[in-house]
């Protein structure tokens, strides 16, 4: 099934019990909300899907994986209650992929920033390159990195992720990221399809009742995420109202 329109586009295809997902927008492959609203959708339907034993996670090019949030719909906000329900996509999205009975491979095969950096810490297990380079550039828009830190703090821990928070214009290396554990495996560009499809197969080889009871126990512990992670996108509605980060969004947009 597929979906493409000025707001980005999404794909799934099928081989054998795999199914890969790929999403994609001309800006960097950025999330407009209605583009997190699908994927989640996606994600949901795929967990239901008794024919689909693994989920492999992608973005459209060869540049960057994901450049979090749609710049030109956070201008578009004005008041807290679209704020709120424009973060809480990508709060849905986590959700979706934590609570998704399927295991998800993320493939990263360049950069990502802020959300793109939340949704490779909701895969259960990534494959990356060495132009995979992280950033949270949150703060530098007048805002934080709330409703994904969850997800971030959960694989790389507090201290690492209040490291890339606070150097908000730093971009953290590929490397750095594979040593803290955000990605699984760092391989050369030339295989990355090859090393994710092969894991694929293998792990869709293993008991599906095994994947997904391996599943619930990777993620014990994050089940008062349906009420956190909304929180926080609250709070990022509010924030993303005030004239510093009006200001901040548009030099960045210049």
């Amino acid at each position: 099934m597929s979906s493409e329109n000025t707001k980005g586009s999404l794909e799934t295809s099928f081989q054998d019990t795999i199914a890969t997902v790929q999403f994609g927008h001309p800006a960097s492959n950025s999330f407009p909300r209605e583009l997190l609203n699908q994927l989640t959708t996606e994600i949901n339907e795929l967990s239901r899907n008794e024919n689909v034993s693994v989920i492999i996670l992608k973005s459209q090019g060869a540049k960057a994986f994901c450049s979090g949030a749609s710049f030109d719909e956070l201008l578009q906000v004005e008041n807290e209650e679209q704020g709120a329900e424009f973060f809480s996509g990508f709060a849905h999205l986590l959700n979706a992929m934590r609570n998704c009975n399927k295991l998800i491979i993320g493939r990263v095969q360049g950069k990502a920033v802020g959300g793109g950096v939340g949704i490779i810490a909701a895969c259960d297990y990534t494959f990356a390159t060495l132009l995979s380079d992280v950033k949270l550039s949150e703060l530098a828009i007048g805002i934080g990195p709330f409703v994904i830190e969850p997800a971030v703090s959960r694989k790389i821990g507090k201290t690492a992720m209040a490291e890339m928070t606070l150097a908000a214009e730093q971009w953290k290396t590929a490397e750095w990221a594979f040593q803290k554990g955000l990605y699984s495996v760092l391989c050369d560009a030339s295989n990355l399809d090859n090393d994710v499809q092969n894991f694929a197969k293998k792990l869709s080889s293993y008991n599906p009742e095994a994947l997904q009871e391996m599943k619930k126990i990777i993620w014990e512990g994050t089940e008062q995420w349906e009420s956190l992670l909304i929180e926080r996108a609250s709070i990022t509605g509010k924030l993303v109202l005030s004239d510093f980060s009006r200001n901040a969004l548009r030099q960045f947009k210049k």
